[in-house]
């Protein structure tokens, strides 16, 4: 696979021919801010390519997307240096609206992409503003319902009525349907359901040498087989590494794992098996990929026998870390014959039994729209239910769009107003500055909380709910959505240091590979109530199930498959 060289080593002249999309020396500095969040960068995206913007939380990469159009800085305040061009011409040139035959742009809040009408409106209003023929439109949009997999019985219904993943699912829609020579995403699986990301993730990198793709995305299984570039921004907004997947995630593996930038789970399989000596000869990017160097039906015994210890080591890395609940372990919250419906929806869940304990983490899965955050809200006591009955203490809800916790005016006085009154005045500064480290955020005590990066804002509103013990039931609702490796790694401790004294935690989550690891038990919800409730490593077995709820397997499930193949050669 060829290898682009970046833009920074090649001629300066070469920004303004050729390209669909150019960055050449950018840098970008937002307004109060002591340091530039871009740049200098210099990126280039060729007809046709598609392109993976990877890096941490608060690199710039969100930022480097809306300066592609001018949204930065026409609409959103920053100062911009460097050359910008879209298709040969420089974006400054029109105004932002102006690009929209060139540019479709799915935003990383699926609400900043829809205006809040029924799902065919918000399907058709590109096309309505081309002043496209009404049966061209009509049948642009069913192509792209179908596509997409949105059903054909959510057309008629408002938008705000969707959960969060299926309001994803019609912005995706409503963004595919334009058919623009240039498509610009930002985290647009971040709250589907596996299989429902699994299929957009085909869709959005489908080979088409008439459409560029850039993507922004956290979540790489799935996605990063049809990458044909890479470009890894570092946590101070200049390019770390620039080439085909393949190359960096083997020769940049360790810079990777200490920026804190996700990698493909084959990575941590490929790096095992390279120190057993029996890596295969190009990096893999998917777990079959990396195994099929070692299948058991074509490969020596010799090279079989010196890769177990390590498919060993790999499906370990997967084992559940938390506690179980004690035996006995008191009830801090119950759902009795409770039949709960979104605020001013109807009801959804019908006749849940649920009971949460103390010290237990319980990861709570299902497919788009299957009432997952409703069950959660019900759970914590926010929700009020149609029928039956909540018992137990009183729940903090993390939310899926963290701006919904934000009240006060700079992240210090968001963790501060999370204190519990009691604390003595003298130890709240004391609070606040671990909380602030604990949670990656020191130095941006005095931005105000909608300036933050969305893995950012995620990290502050778990922040506000962890900094004290002022809630023995947690509910969180998606919290991995946007937070890069080291975000994960740093919630997965604070859960298990507030399952140590004795809280009750519910994770609402699409990401199996960190249910198997934090929850041993879970529950799948689906066609109306709880379709199983058990120990999350059995559910997790239950291909039938998994289908049925549209979840998919662990990352380590074909490990596991390959192991069971060996031992029985």
């Amino acid at each position: 696979m060829p290898v682009w060289p970046s833009i920074m080593q090649s001629d300066p002249q070469s920004h303004r021919t050729g390209f669909a999309a150019e960055w050449h020396e950018v840098t970008v500095q937002y307004p109060f801010a002591t340091r530039q969040v871009v740049g200098p960068v210099s990126i280039a995206v060729r007809p046709g390519e598609r392109v993976l913007l990877l890096g941490p939380s608060g690199s710039g990469k969100s930022t480097l997307l809306l300066t592609l159009t001018g949204l930065v800085s026409n609409s959103i305040p920053a100062t911009v240096s460097g050359d910008i061009c879209l298709f040969g011409v420089n974006v400054g040139t029109r105004q932002p609206w102006a690009w929209a035959a060139q540019v479709a742009q799915y935003f990383q809040d699926a609400d900043q992409t829809l205006c809040g009408m029924r799902v065919e409106d918000e399907i058709a209003f590109a096309l309505e503003n081309r002043a496209l023929p009404p049966k061209h439109i009509a049948d642009r949009v069913m192509e792209a319902m179908q596509r997409v997999g949105v059903p054909e019985s959510w057309r008629k219904r408002p938008t705000s009525t969707l959960s969060g993943g299926e309001r994803q699912l019609v912005a995706l829609a409503a963004t595919l349907v334009q058919n623009a020579p240039l498509f610009v995403a930002d985290e647009p699986t971040a709250h589907l359901a596996p299989q429902a990301a699994d299929r957009l993730h085909a869709l959005l990198t489908e080979h088409d040498p008439h459409r560029s793709v850039l993507i922004v995305d956290h979540r790489l299984e799935g996605l990063i087989q049809h990458i044909d570039r890479m470009v890894v921004l570092g946590r101070d907004g200049t390019i770390l590494a620039e080439g085909h997947p393949r190359t960096i995630f083997r020769d940049e593996r360790d810079l990777l794992a200490s920026e804190g930038i996700w990698c493909p789970v084959a990575t941590m399989l490929d790096a095992q098996l390279e120190h057993a000596g029996i890596a295969p000869p190009a990096a893999p990017l998917s777990v079959e990929e990396a195994l099929s160097h070692v299948d058991p039906a074509l490969s020596s015994r010799e090279d079989v026998d010196r890769a177990i210890p390590a498919v060993k080591a790999f499906v370990a890395e997967y084992a559940v870390r938390s506690a179980p609940t004690a035996l006995g372990a008191p009830v801090l919250a119950e759902l009795v014959k409770a039949d709960c419906a979104p605020f001013l929806g109807p009801t959804i869940l019908r006749n849940i039994d649920l009971a949460i304990h103390q010290g237990e983490i319980l990861g709570i899965f299902g497919a788009n729209g299957a009432g997952k955050s409703t069950l959660g809200l019900c759970l914590s006591g926010l929700l009020p239910l149609k029928a039956g009955s909540r018992t137990g203490a009183p729940g903090g809800y993390a939310f899926q769009r963290p701006e919904n916790q934000f009240t006060v005016g700079t992240v210090r006085d968001e963790i501060l107003d999370a204190l519990p009154e009691q604390v003595a005045a003298r130890d709240k500064a004391e609070h606040v500055a671990s909380a602030l480290a604990t949670w990656g955020l020191s130095g941006l005590e005095n931005r105000h909380p909608f300036e933050l990066s969305q893995g950012q804002k995620r990290r502050l509103a778990l922040a506000t709910l962890t900094v004290s013990d002022r809630w023995p039931v947690l509910v969180l609702d998606e919290p991995t959505a946007g937070l890069d490796a080291l975000g994960v790694s740093t919630l997965m401790r604070e859960m298990q240091a507030l399952q140590g004294r004795g809280h009750a935690i519910a994770v609402i989550t699409h990401d199996m590979d960190l249910a198997l690891r934090l929850c041993p038990r879970s529950i799948v919800v689906g066609e109306g109530g709880i379709l199983a409730d058990g120990p999350t490593q059995e559910l997790m077995s239950d291909t039938a199930l998994l289908r049925r709820a549209g979840l998919a397997e662990p990352s380590c499930a074909i490990a596991l498959q390959w192991l069971h193949r060996v031992a029985s050669c």
